[in-house]
């Protein structure tokens, strides 16, 4: 039950006692600003209105002690200017209170978003990312509220990791365009815009030639000797020749290997879809395996023919290989470097080479290139030979010229700089910068444009 208009003051507030049911008291000054006071004492501000819409609304300002009546009534008028303007503040409050925090909104992108856009594995890596670092520091955070400082609250956790620093920070900015997306942020507010990555180095590994024949070597004695299960050299064998990624080779089933062909069709991998052309190893390789007819795979488990051969088996395989062979440790992935640095060596046309590493990029393609010292060293000895060759002709030339019309080397004397290395210039600007008396100019002494005289002096005395 409302009571009479009046201006709510500190003193009216103060004096209006509970009653058996509770009751308003209404602002004169400010229309819709009221005091709700309760039959247990309670004395609540709140703003009566309606929307350009029509709909009736009764939002909380706050409690009497919390706000005095002049902050609640400054909230009231901002609140209608905003009704005015075809705002909704009591909707407003409702959406803020149900708006996400950063766990759930993160459960939202893992479901919504990277299921289904991204490849398993990238699936896996984001979740870790979430909840290894996002979460612990900012999941209680309202996504809306989430600014610079809480990215990089995020980020201090891994100061001493540069590169998870990177990739969290990747994760966190794709989670924050998508809030965009889907409206949970008003557009432009990335917060994790301005910060920049470490962006680390990587330092991709290549083996050589020697360590090529090195491991080569074992695996032909590991398979004459039975030294090793002859699935594991095949997977081996099979990932030099089409210079893929480990897991293509362990998923690789009999139903991509066109034979007629001679290629084989991955109908998904990390870049999606791709055709490699079978080499004539590569053919020799499969059709030549050992096909299990219970197994689409034509590397399966060693365990279970139905299931593919498990990342972990090739990768300790690969190991122990490296290790009996004498080479120095690298991932299976340094394969796939070799086998491009090989590709590009080759001289094939870049596009050719692209299509059978599976590189969509030509800057992606060329990561994996990598230069050799010794043909390096070939390549300077040779472009410098040629810089030489032109040097010495262009010496020869200018030496004849000079000596065919007798000209005397000058003689700088007294017009050295406080240097002792007096040039004179063809332009020159200000008294300071005079010719010296008996000196010449290039022009005069017939030598062409850029050198001087006294560079011919100290050339041809």
């Amino acid at each position: 039950m409302a009571k009479s208009n009046q201006k709510l003051t500190k003193r009216i507030v103060d004096a209006a006692a509970p009653g058996g049911k509770e009751y308003e008291i209404r602002d004169s000054e400010v229309a819709g600003f009221l005091c709700k006071v309760t039959p247990a004492g309670g004395k609540t501000f709140m703003l009566q209105y309606r929307t350009l819409a029509g709909v009736r609304r009764k939002p909380k300002i706050g409690l009497f002690g919390e706000l005095t009546v002049e902050q609640a009534r400054d909230i009231a008028k901002e609140w209608l200017a905003e009704v005015r303007r075809g705002g909704d503040p009591s909707a407003s409050k409702a959406a803020a209170r149900a708006a996400p925090t950063m766990v759930e909104f993160g459960k939202r992108f893992m479901d919504d978003y990277a299921a289904i856009r991204n490849k398993p594995r990238t699936v896996h890596d984001k979740q870790g990312y979430i909840d290894r670092h996002i979460n612990p520091a900012i999941g209680s955070a309202k996504v809306a509220e989430v600014t610079r400082a809480d990215i990089n609250k995020v980020l201090a956790r891994l100061v001493t990791k540069k590169r998870s620093s990177d990739l969290v920070l990747a994760c966190l900015s794709k989670m924050f365009d998508m809030a965009e997306v889907w409206l949970l942020r008003p557009e432009g507010t990335n917060p994790c815009r301005l910060i920049k990555k470490y962006n680390v180095p990587s330092n991709p590994f290549c083996f050589t030639d020697e360590e090529v024949q090195k491991i080569h070597g074992y695996l032909h004695v590991a398979e004459a000797q039975g030294l090793e299960h002859p699935t594991l050299i095949l997977a081996t064998r099979l990932q030099f020749e089409f210079a893929g990624r480990g897991c293509e080779i362990v998923s690789l089933e009999w139903s991509w290997v066109n034979f007629a062909a001679r290629k084989v069709e991955w109908p998904d991998s990390k870049t999606g879809s791709m055709d490699k052309v079978m080499s004539d190893e590569a053919f020799k390789l499969l059709s030549s395996a050992h096909q299990d007819s219970r197994s689409p795979f034509v590397c399966p488990s060693i365990f279970d023919p139905m299931e593919p051969m498990s990342w972990a088996t090739y990768y300790h395989a690969w190991s122990r290989f490296l290790k009996r062979a004498g080479v120095r440790h690298a991932g299976t992935h340094a394969i796939r470097h070799r086998a491009a640095t090989e590709i590009a060596n080759s001289g094939v046309p870049i596009k050719d080479g692209m299509m059978m590493t599976g590189h969509k990029t030509v800057e992606q393609f060329l990561k994996y290139v990598h230069p050799d010292e010794k043909r390096v060293r070939k390549s300077v000895a040779k472009v410098s030979a040629q810089r030489q060759k032109l040097a010495q002709s262009g010496a020869r030339t200018a030496l004849n010229q000079h000596a065919a019309r007798h000209v005397q080397p000058v003689s700088i004397g007294e017009a050295s700089t406080a240097q002792g290395n007096y040039r004179p210039y063809r332009k020159r600007k200000g008294p300071n910068r005079e010719a010296p008396e008996g000196s010449r100019s290039a022009a005069s002494e017939g030598f062409p444009d850029g050198i001087s005289s006294s560079q011919g002096s100290s050339t041809f005395t």
